[in-house]
């Protein structure tokens, strides 16, 4: 048969509480003692409520989903990055509603716009072109993971320290010449910190270096047009010298390892390839590159962490006001592979 459904008022007459008080529980549980909501919370395992989650959305307001925008999922690092948040939904219960903005500002406005929608409680942003003064605006809770963050709360790699990890490998692997290539990017942005560290440890060790700063595109075709033509100017500039390349993600040193491969059946001696981020595609490459390890899984808990922490404090009775935004940075981790000496 058909198990009844437990009501407010059945858990009222089982706890002795009003149903007012029971309401209390569920959607300011803050104004009751630690003691009554023990109670209350014994009450409902023990009458094996199920709870009503359309009725607590229209009854408080909270809908426990959070937005998310990411910019594409061709990066390898977004699509994992996507993967691990959702993992936390074990841990901190919140729902996500998914958008990729493909780096169009004026898109992004218009899924934020439908996020706000839905009442969602905070966002985590990936995507760098909507500016963080803007995003704090919008009045609720933003975490940002690798983007300009000057008016949000955010969760970074210490872009630097990657920078210093790449160019010190490459010096240790016996490299005529070390090239690092990326985007020509402000210095807001925390991955601009990887060209930093590069060209710092370069100095400081005298290493003959070269940094190229070009946009390789956002497409498969976009980024295998590009590095090929990037890869004959290095073949012309520097003829049997061994070169060692340090790429701006894992997904674009995959690309580069592939050219090389289709172009000489292996990986010369004359290259050596070090990624970025530690994203799925580095260690499952036809040859295993060697990358700055970006803490995917720790970056994106951190993050919901911190946003957790602030739409929990929002719901209080008598919320705490957040002082200025927070910004948590996770080292990485070097790991060598096969790319490298």
């Amino acid at each position: 048969m058909k198990q009844k459904k437990v009501t407010f008022a059945d858990i009222a007459a089982y706890t002795g509480f009003s149903k007012t008080t029971i309401s209390r529980y569920f959607n300011a549980p803050d104004s009751l003692t630690l003691e009554n909501q023990q109670k209350i919370s014994d009450a409902l395992t023990e009458l094996d409520y199920k709870e009503n989650k359309v009725g607590r959305i229209l009854a408080s307001g909270k809908t426990e989903f959070v937005g998310l925008i990411i910019p594409n999922l061709y990066m390898h690092f977004y699509s994992e990055m996507l993967s691990q948040i959702l993992d936390t939904y074990g841990t901190y219960g919140y729902k996500f509603l998914v958008f990729a903005g493909n780096e169009k500002a004026d898109v992004e406005r218009k899924y934020i716009e439908e996020l706000l929608a839905y009442n969602i409680e905070g966002m985590i942003i990936l995507s760098g072109t909507v500016p963080s003064r803007e995003l704090a605006s919008y009045g609720v809770p933003v975490v940002g993971i690798e983007r300009e963050d000057q008016f949000i709360s955010s969760v970074n790699t210490d872009n630097y320290m990657g920078g210093v990890q790449a160019a010190s490998l490459l010096r240790k692997s016996g490299c005529d010449i070390i090239i690092h290539v990326n985007a020509d990017m402000p210095d807001s942005q925390p991955a601009s910190g990887r060209i930093r560290g590069f060209v710092d440890t370069c100095k400081e060790y005298h290493l003959p270096y070269e940094l190229i700063l070009t946009h390789l595109g956002n497409t498969f075709e976009e980024n295998r047009e590009r590095i090929s033509s990037l890869t004959d100017q290095l073949e012309q500039k520097y003829p049997g010298k061994r070169k060692g390349i340090f790429m701006p993600n894992d997904t674009h040193a995959n690309v580069l390892l592939n050219i090389l491969i289709q172009r000489y059946g292996s990986l010369p001696d004359t290259y050596q390839i070090i990624g970025f981020d530690n994203s799925p595609i580095s260690r499952e490459a036809v040859i295993p590159i060697s990358t700055v390890g970006q803490q995917i899984s720790v970056i994106a808990n951190e993050a919901m962490k911190l946003l957790s922490e602030q739409m929990e404090e929002r719901k209080k009775r008598r919320p705490a006001p957040q002082t200025g935004p927070v910004h948590r940075i996770i080292p990485p981790v070097l790991i060598r592979r096969e790319t490298t000496a």
